[in-house]
């Protein structure tokens, strides 16, 4: 049987926060789509494609956070759903508060990374 592959704290914390945002960015299209949040040359429903195509995004990028492009990739859809807040201001919020998470989870992921790299360094057993 293949052993599975150790995960650092950094790959697990924001793949949990991206896995969860995934969820709140598709509700996020829903509310672009439900308010009319686009301008008028462009059809509603294209809020609910584009809540759908971020969360996919956010999804995939869980797979690919061991690598630190990941990590990037994860900050640049930060960004894309804090672009969200010029159509509805309350993703501003979202934003905020799921930012906030991501860079804790990357900032303290990786701390405690080379925390543990360290310590296995000094005792190896």
């Amino acid at each position: 049987m293949k052993q599975r592959r150790a995960r650092g704290a950094e790959e697990s914390l924001a793949t949990i926060v991206l896995g969860f945002e995934s969820i709140i960015a598709f509700l996020g299209g829903l509310v672009v789509y439900g308010l009319k949040a686009l301008p008028a040359s462009i059809p509603p429903w294209w809020g609910i494609v584009t809540g759908a195509v971020v969360a996919l995004l956010m999804i995939a990028t869980t797979r690919v956070t061991r690598y630190r492009w990941g990590i990037v990739l994860g900050w640049a859809l930060q960004l894309v759903v804090l672009l969200g807040a010029f159509l509805v201001p309350a993703l501003a919020i979202v934003a905020v508060v799921f930012g906030v998470m991501y860079g804790y989870a990357t900032i303290k992921g990786a701390a405690l990374d080379r925390r543990n790299a360290r310590l296995a360094a000094d005792h190896p057993e």
